[in-house]
């Protein structure tokens, strides 16, 4: 791995731990707070491609369990991942490498739409379908209430969806960072 790959898979999972500085939003019922944060997997995918955007937030994970605070309001630790949150945050480096595979293969064809769709699928399909049962699971809701529990998150993660997209697809004109090989 060369060294500009180190620095992009450090740099992303530093750009996910400053998108965490915005303070977090509680909901009551499940105590998955709403973050910006999340938006973090989804560029480290869009920009770096799924290998290196992978990386960035396994590096990320890895920072959060030994306690470091990295996560949105200060938390950090392994304990986070025992918690209600923990599906969704490890759902983190597979978002980034689903996201970052799909920008791959599409890569000379890609298209704003497109990089929505990957944003979408991944962002909310993945982060959803890992992080729902465990929250489930966890406060002892049946899978409906749970589901129905993240209901108030959907509009929030379609709109860092498209963010990401807008924001991935502007970099990829002026800075093309995976086809630069």
């Amino acid at each position: 791995m060369a060294t500009k790959d180190i620095v992009y898979i450090a740099l992303f999972a530093a750009v996910t731990a400053a998108v965490g500085l915005f303070p977090p939003f509680p909901l009551p019922v499940t105590g998955v707070p709403i973050t910006v944060q999340n938006i973090g997997p989804l560029l480290a995918g869009t920009i770096l491609g799924a290998k290196r955007g992978l990386l960035s937030q396994v590096l990320f994970i890895i920072l959060v369990a030994v306690g470091l605070p990295p996560l949105a309001g200060g938390r950090g630790g392994f304990a986070v991942f025992l918690g209600p949150t923990g599906g969704f945050l490890l759902a983190w480096p597979v978002i980034a490498l689903f996201v970052g595979y799909a920008v791959e293969s599409c890569w000379r064809n890609l298209t704003l739409p497109k990089t929505i769709a990957f944003c979408v699928i991944g962002g909310l399909g993945i982060s959803y379908l890992m992080g729902i049962p465990w929250m489930a699971a966890l406060l002892h809701l049946s899978p409906n209430q749970a589901m129905l529990g993240s209901l108030p998150f959907v509009p929030g993660d379609l709109a860092k969806a498209v963010l990401a997209s807008v924001i991935a697809m502007s970099v990829r004109r002026s800075y093309p960072i995976i086809n630069r090989e």
